[in-house]
């Protein structure tokens, strides 16, 4: 069970704010950086993010992959994330289940398996709405 939708409205107002402002220059975070399905809005939503072999990232869901960031992600076929100081145009977006977390750092793991998280969404190196 991700985190509750109450902490995610408590975050969105309060942690956010501050996690942007060191998220997209260290390692093991990132800012999504997705626009909203029905507003065209854009955010910017600060994430763990793991590079994968070939450019990819790997995403923590951890408010689940029913997160309004998340479902703005697959509808747009992608993304741009800050991260250790510069931007990447992701696309290709899968949610992938991994309950033995096996593709993420074995203390991060340890972490997501304490708040029961083990969904991830993955994305592939190149332009958001693009296959790879």
């Amino acid at each position: 069970m991700p985190l509750p939708h109450a902490l995610a409205r408590f975050n969105r107002r309060v942690t956010n704010p501050i996690t942007r402002s060191f998220a997209g220059r260290l390692p093991g975070f990132a800012i999504v950086v997705h626009r909203g399905r029905a507003t065209g809005h854009e955010y910017r939503t600060p994430v763990n993010a793991f590079r994968r072999p070939g450019g990819g990232y790997l995403l923590a869901l951890t408010y689940g992959r029913d997160a309004q960031w998340v479902r703005n992600v697959l509808a747009r076929g992608g993304c741009v994330i800050e991260t250790r100081g510069r931007r990447v145009e992701l696309g290709n977006p899968r949610v992938v289940h991994d309950p033995a977390g096996r593709s993420v750092p074995a203390l991060v793991r340890a972490v997501l398996r304490l708040i029961d998280v083990d969904d991830f969404l993955e994305l592939d190196r190149g332009k958001p709405g693009s296959p790879g």
